[in-house]
């Protein structure tokens, strides 16, 4: 359908549009026509290695997890962190493993409950879920390489020669982290593989040094008993201030939502289809099993050592331990030589913890926001969006100076925000499947975040803040852009069945004339009396025309496939029907189509439309019909520059 010939791209063009839709592994919209040659469909990653790149992400918080439940629980924080692992392979865990199952292509639970609303309630819901994944995905950049760089500047031997170099730092550990994503995906992958292997394995020595102290040192264990009893109490009290403070303890969860949306680089079996991956879906669940059993048993452990082991001072801002507490360990009781190799491997991981986010940003944003028409077409493309993502990264270190705290409440809240949205989508899907017991259970699981996240924004209500910003923002480029793409030809394929084609082919022998009606009655006197306005109103004899109707059937989508089907009602009118988000689009569609399937150069005929021009485009804006005459008209002219090849509008 496309009306002219582009010239063929520059190389810097190629090389920013190579990979468009890649990130979607083929499941997402289709690319625009013209813009790359077609390329094989990926095969992806064994499902390990896709583990490591969500992995950077949830196995990094071990840097600073143990020190963050320190401080909000004291002494009970191994039984608070033993609260968050229950609530991780009880709660979290079965509840993305039904997410990988109904949403196998990467959209996560937006796409679930993107299905339960239509029209543009359904839209601005998806948009405002994209604003706090927005949120979690682009802090975890942030925070990560904030965190990497107070590791970096903490260090003893470089203390001294970086101090007060914490946002430069930032800024390019960002600026690397969007480097790797230029130079191509698998890359991103590799390195996330090795850096993953090397910091499990420094923490499993890290962890087993500090078992070994506190069983030779027996008395360090019956102290830390001795004064949580007295602090405390007895058993329930110890679960009920676990419980009071576990919201804290949040960030603990992160990795799930980036784990389903890495989802299509699992490789699966090679008999996998779009419609039913069936070993993807199943090395999925093992990813995100694996994964969490990991962090849960590092997770314990940690605490455990970190709270017998380190004096409760240290973990204080401005102690050796704030925001390092496996790190000073590892300084304390292996040496500085050995204490340094675990800062190096921590300041890697943190600062490819962004990897899976912009990853997931990468999978999740061309889903929509280009199928909804509210981005330009290159932000189907990997480059180009990583460039985006990396300048708006710029912008938020800057803003918050590089600081872990200040960002800490915004990435709690986009995180929470997620796994709630996910719990209460599988909730829904379990409940319409018929299935009670899972029901219930997800139900139990969705109060629980929902409580965790209430608590959350009550405690830091900055990062309701500065998710709203970020959807804010959203909505604000979206509508914009859906704005300025208002007259862009945007139907996807044109289709015709037998009884269309016969109108069009026997029309094409003379002169190829539709008439645009508006279908009321449908009845004999309709017909005959729209053709006798058209032939007053444009002084034209004979009745040799085939009426178009379009029905508009959800306004608020941007692209799809037309199908016409043909009629003859009455015994003698022709009329060709099809369903479209917007007439004019449709219309335009169907002249090209009809151009280029004859030959001839086709006439549509319209009546003008009563009303204000501005409430009626309005009406095409959000409801796809209003000023359909003019607005066919700018369709075709944006679609086909060359006007002697392009079809004639005739409004009377």
């Amino acid at each position: 359908m496309a009306a002219t010939e582009h010239p063929p791209p520059g190389r810097l063009r190629a090389w920013m549009l190579e990979g468009l839709s890649d990130m979607g592994k083929g499941h997402g919209p289709k690319e625009p026509a013209g813009e790359t040659e077609a390329r094989p469909e990926p095969t992806g990653q064994r499902w390990y290695r896709v583990m490591c790149l969500t992995g950077v992400d949830y196995f990094s918080t071990l840097g600073y997890q143990p020190g963050i439940a320190a401080l909000a629980a004291g002494l009970l924080s191994p039984v608070a962190t033993v609260v968050l692992v229950i609530v991780t392979l009880a709660g979290a865990l079965p509840v993305y493993r039904r997410v990988a199952e109904e949403s196998p292509h990467g959209e996560g639970s937006i796409a679930m409950l993107e299905r339960l609303l239509s029209f543009w309630k359904g839209k601005l819901f998806v948009l405002t879920l994209l604003g706090f994944a927005a949120t979690d995905f682009l802090i975890t950049i942030t925070l990560s390489a904030a965190d990497a760089s107070t590791h970096l500047v903490e260090n003893p031997h470089l203390t001294g020669a970086l101090h007060d170099r914490q946002l430069v730092i930032t800024l390019v550990l960002v600026a690397l982290l969007g480097a790797v994503f230029l130079k191509g995906f698998l890359e991103a992958i590799g390195v996330a593989f090795a850096l993953v292997a090397a910091y499990l394995t420094l923490n499993a020595v890290v962890v087993s040094v500090g078992l070994w102290h506190v069983f030779t040192e027996g008395h360090v264990v019956t102290d830390w008993s001795s004064a949580l009893t007295a602090e405390h109490g007895n058993v329930f009290a110890m679960i009920g201030v676990s419980l009071l403070v576990f919201p804290k303890l949040a960030l603990g969860l992160s990795g799930f939502e980036t784990g389903v949306a890495v989802m299509p680089h699992v490789q699966g079996d090679p008999d996998d289809t779009a419609e039913n991956p069936r070993g993807r879906i199943r090395d999925t669940k093992k990813l995100l099993t694996t994964a969490a059993l990991i962090m849960s048993v590092f997770l314990i452990a940690t605490s455990f050592i970190t709270t017998w082991l380190i004096p409760e001072k240290e973990f204080e801002p401005g102690g050796q331990a704030n925001g390092r507490a496996l790190a000073y360990l590892a300084h304390e009781y292996l040496g500085n030589a050995f204490g340094t190799v675990y800062d190096a491997s921590t300041i890697a991981i943190l600062w490819f913890a962004g990897a899976s986010a912009m990853a997931g940003l990468l999978n999740l944003m061309p889903r929509y926001l280009p199928r909804y028409g509210m981005a330009p077409h290159w932000a189907r493309a990997v480059r180009p969006m990583v460039i985006v993502f990396t300048l708006i990264a710029f912008l938020v270190t800057w803003i918050f100076d590089a600081d872990v705290d200040a960002q800490g409440g915004a990435y709690a809240t986009g995180v929470l925000v997620l796994m709630s949205s996910a719990a209460i989508a599988v909730t829904i899907a379990a409940r319409r499947a018929g299935q009670r017991g899972w029901t219930v259970g997800f139900a139990v699981v969705s109060a629980v975040l929902l409580y965790v996240t209430v608590v959350n924004v009550i405690e830091r209500p900055d990062g309701v803040k500065i998710g709203a910003c970020f959807i804010a923002g959203i909505i604000l480029v979206s509508l914009l852009s859906r704005l300025a793409r208002a007259f862009e030809l945007r139907v996807t394929s044109v289709t015709l069945d037998g009884m269309a084609e016969r109108f069009i082919r026997d029309m094409a022998s003379r002169k190829i004339r539709f008439i645009a009606n508006e279908p009321d009655q449908r009845d004999k006197a309709e017909y005959r009396d729209k053709i006798e306005q058209i032939r007053q109103d444009n002084d034209i004899p004979g009745e040799d025309f085939v009426f178009v109707e379009v029905t508009v059937v959800d306004p608020s989508e941007f692209e799809s496939g037309l199908t016409v089907r043909g009629e003859v009602l009455h015994g003698r009118y022709r009329v060709l029907t099809l369903e479209s988000s917007s007439i004019s689009n449709a219309l335009a569609a169907l002249l090209l189509h009809t151009r280029d399937a004859t030959g001839c150069i086709p006439h549509i005929y319209f009546e003008w439309t009563e009303g204000n021009p501005f409430a009626n485009f309005l009406r095409f804006f959000l409801f796809g019909q209003g000023e359909v005459a003019p607005v066919t008209r700018e369709v075709l002219r944006e679609a086909e520059p060359d006007r002697t090849r392009r079809p004639r509008v005739h409004t009377g």
